[in-house]
């Protein structure tokens, strides 16, 4: 077959492709162009699970007349005009393909109307009527009728109605997370299935989150906002208690598109690393703000994901935001405590994990720690019960007894508090281990005998081009041939780790995520075990002065909400509570 050109409709549907994978693809760049537009109103209508109908409405800024046939033609844009435009991109169309790519599959007609005026057109199966006049407020509506009827193979793949609707609602309140600030509307079969107000304010964003992610989510939240060298992050992150089973309420914005990144995934996972359950994902919605022209847009065919020029920083700026909101999760730290799990109530599960277990730090440094809470007692034991009403009564309160040699109970000004006290001390133990550990430098130790490692010659040159990360986390590693590397120091408080393992690991990390916190994680893991041998085991007797220095010291301690497993180190149940489950006032 001899090599020709292809008609422009032919190529529209090949477009279309990449561009249309299903209705929702369809629904994404119809609402994204809205955006756009300036809108601040989004009303959108959905028939058959898009295949029938999509009619997507807004309030934005309209298209003149000698323009609509344009907006429906290829590689058409009123967002760049030059490479320069292309390199910082702050929209979240610019390839001029959506519309085109959409009117080869489907029967279109676009309305719009500008300073009073307004118009519309047709297109079918690539054929552009004449702009005609129509009856339209200022904005713009395009609607889509029998999507895929020209390309049956395309149309035989849908999935079911439910299916197809779900995606699209799925990509509807993406959208609506990344712009709080427009009203959202959305029907399906005539049935209004969503409708949210545009938000004004830090209560309006927060409201709108719950709408979306569930009120559970957003009273369990915590705001993160930091600027650093012209990087913006905001935000909400679940707190730690409120994990999921799979990471499905984590979301991406970036200068306000909705995108999916390794880099910031394994940021905020790293952040998370010893608050969270094993095996446990956490939830949070970010907003990341920067140069454009640092950020690479055009790197997806569907912009799903993006590049940054330079993503190490990035992450560590990520990373270390989301470290610093965590830290105040403690008692009294935030609004959002711990709740209690009642009966009927759904609520996350605490783990069973054996306290008696014997160590080889458990004796000295238990009985050090108790008796640093014998000094700190008399300072905790002047206080009486009459102070649990005053303006600066502790969020623990005081402690009352303990139960089963494992749980303190407390009393504070809500209520009645429970602390599983070798949770609680542990975290303690491995905070305080933390800080004494990040004072000094990691310590390395020469290695008698060098470690040689096999490698493929593009991970020798990453460890050459890498060498100083290396050396900031204890390694000295030179290249010792092409395919060669020699390690010659290692972190001593890892003697005891394969040192071949762990070079393969680290470089494994620095190919995928451009980074690699595997030294720091290892550290804590040893710094986490010691913690854990050297805390109060359960069938430990305490004292009320001891109990109640080991609460006044979780006041006050980072993270204290959770041991470094991730269980939780307290929970709290409120006199209203107690009055419901003894039917008072029923």
């Amino acid at each position: 077959m001899p090599i020709r050109l292809l008609p422009g409709h032919l190529v529209n549907q090949i477009a279309a492709g990449e561009v249309v994978e299903r209705p929702a693809s369809v629904v994404k760049e119809l609402v994204e162009n809205s955006l756009d537009a300036g809108a601040t109103s989004v009303s959108i209508d959905i028939l058959a699970g898009g295949s029938k109908l999509i009619r997507v409405r807004d309030d934005g800024g309209g298209i003149p007349r000698d323009e609509l046939a344009l907006a429906v033609s290829r590689h058409a844009t009123s967002k760049i005009a030059s490479l320069d435009d292309l390199e910082c991109i702050a929209s979240l169309g610019f390839r001029g393909e959506a519309l085109p790519s959409i009117a080869s599959v489907s029967m279109l007609k676009l309305q719009s109307a500008q300073n009073g005026n307004a118009w519309q057109i047709d297109a079918d199966n690539g054929v552009i009527s004449e702009p005609k006049p129509a009856a339209h407020p200022r904005g713009t509506t395009v609607e889509v009728h029998d999507l895929f009827y020209n390309t049956p193979a395309r149309r035989k793949f849908l999935r079911a109605e439910r299916t197809e609707f779900d995606h699209i609602d799925k990509w509807v309140r993406r959208l609506a997370l990344a712009r709080p600030d427009v009203a959202f509307s959305m029907t399906h079969n005539r049935r209004v299935v969503l409708q949210l107000a545009a938000a004004r304010d830090d209560a309006g964003r927060l409201a709108r989150i719950g709408q979306l992610c569930g009120e559970t989510f957003s009273n369990q939240a915590i705001a993160v906002t930091r600027e650093d060298e012209g990087v913006a992050l905001t935000g909400w992150l679940g707190l730690p208690t409120f994990n999921r089973s799979q990471p499905d309420l984590q979301f991406w914005f970036v200068n306000g598109r909705s995108i999916s990144d390794r880099t910031l995934s394994h940021a905020v996972r790293h952040a998370y690393r010893d608050v969270l359950f094993h095996g446990r994902f956490p939830a949070y919605v970010l907003y990341l703000t920067l140069d454009p022209a640092t950020v690479d847009a055009n790197a997806h065919p569907a912009k799903h994901e993006v590049r940054f020029r330079d993503g190490r920083r990035v992450h560590g700026i990520v990373s270390q935001s989301v470290e610093r909101a965590l830290k105040d999760t403690r008692p009294g730290g935030h609004a959002a405590a711990a709740p209690a799990v009642l009966p009927g109530s759904t609520g996350s599960r605490q783990w069973s994990m054996p306290l008696s277990g014997h160590g080889t730090h458990s004796g000295s440094a238990v009985r050090e720690a108790l008796g640093g809470y014998a000094t700190l007692a008399a300072a905790a034991d002047a206080r009486q019960q009459g102070d649990l009403q005053s303006a600066d009564a502790p969020p623990l309160g005081f402690a009352i007894a303990q139960i089963g040699g494992i749980y303190i109970l407390a009393e504070n000004s809500n209520g009645l508090v429970v602390v599983d006290m070798h949770a609680a001390h542990e975290r303690i133990v491995y905070e305080k281990l933390k800080a004494a550990f990040d004072q000094g430098e990691i310590l390395r130790q020469p290695l008698l005998l060098p470690v040689a490692v096999s490698v493929s010659e593009r991970e020798a040159e990453l460890a050459a081009n890498a060498a100083e990360i290396f050396s900031r986390v204890g390694l000295v590693i030179d290249r010792s041939g092409p395919t060669s590397l020699a390690v010659r120091e290692f972190p001593a408080l890892l003697k005891q780790t394969d040192a071949e393992a762990l070079v393969r690991d680290i470089l494994s990390d620095l190919q995928g995520e451009g980074v690699s916190n595997r030294i720091e994680d290892r550290c804590d893991e040893f710094l986490a075990t010691m913690a854990c041998h050297s805390s109060v085991r359960a069938n430990r007797a305490l004292n009320l002065q001891e109990m109640n220095a080991l609460l006044r010291e979780m006041e006050t301690t980072e993270r204290a909400d959770q041991c470094n497993h991730g269980r939780p180190t307290w929970t709290a149940i409120s006199i209203g509570d107690l009055d419901r489950l003894f039917l008072r006032g029923q």
